[in-house]
């Protein structure tokens, strides 16, 4: 949307990077079976900007489960607006950490 764009109509990188945590946080919580929060973002750089129209695809994979964290490979791409276009736009690993209800952490229970 307009809002969540810089004057040239590229939409900021915070925007995207929020997409992807809200998307990691989804899929740690299902795998953690209770809530999660972010412990860290790994290595992230936008190889391409992200335009208005464009619809924004992320998709997360499970690397690694430690005892209380779990670590997720995270790719967004963006389909260009009215175009079979997808392109690569930036990636990253994000740790992710389970909580108990005191939030503290909790492991990881077996799948």
């Amino acid at each position: 949307m307009p809002a969540d764009a810089n004057a040239a109509g590229d939409i900021f990188g915070g925007w995207v990077m929020a997409q992807m945590d809200l998307s990691c946080g989804i899929r740690a919580a299902e795998r953690a079976r209770g809530r999660v929060v972010t412990a860290a973002v790994k290595e992230m750089a936008f190889a391409k900007p992200v335009k208005i129209g464009d619809t924004l695809c992320i998709y997360t994979h499970i690397a690694h489960v430690g005892r209380t964290s779990i670590v997720l490979k995270v790719e967004a791409w963006a389909q260009r607006y009215l175009s079979d276009l997808m392109e690569l736009v930036t990636h990253a690993d994000f740790v992710m950490v389970a909580l108990d209800k005191e939030g503290k952490p909790t492991p990881v229970p077996e799948t």
